[in-house]
This record gives C-alpha cells, sequence and structure tokens, in this order.
C-alpha cells in the first residue's frame, strides 16, 4: 500500500468514526428524552388534579371571602 492510500484510509476511518461518535451521541440523548418523557406522562394525571385543585383554591377563596362570605 502506497504512503497516499495510507493517508486516504486513515481520514476515511476518522470521518467514519467521527459519524459513529455523532450516532452515540444521538442515541444518548434520545433515550434520555424517552425517559423524561415517560416520567412526566406517569405522573401527568397526578399534576393536573393537583394543579386544577390548587388554581380552584387560589381563585375562589379570595373570592368568597371578598364577597363577604366568611
Amino acid at each position: 500500500m502506497s504512503d497516499e492510500e495510507k493517508k486516504s484510509t486513515l481520514i476515511r476511518m476518522a470521518a467514519i468514526d467521527d459519524m459513529i461518535e455523532d450516532m452515540r451521541y444521538k442515541g444518548q440523548i434520545m433515550a434520555r428524552t424517552n425517559k423524561l418523557e415517560s416520567g412526566v406522562m406517569s405522573g401527568g394525571l397526578l399534576g393536573l388534579a393537583i394543579g386544577l385543585g390548587l388554581s380552584f383554591v387560589f381563585v375562589f377563596v379570595p373570592w368568597f371571602v371578598l364577597s363577604g362570605g366568611v
């Protein structure tokens, strides 16, 4: 193998290695995103119920107090 062929082979291998590292990185990001979305979705209904309850308390309790209900 000539020196020129060795250099071109090394350049190709470096490019392929870079692409493989990019794919691994993107795979890790996708896996982390999937885990995060799964966690959010599993607690989503409970969070919605708590949020609605707190919003009703923050809106209707002051309205009730200011209207002379207490």
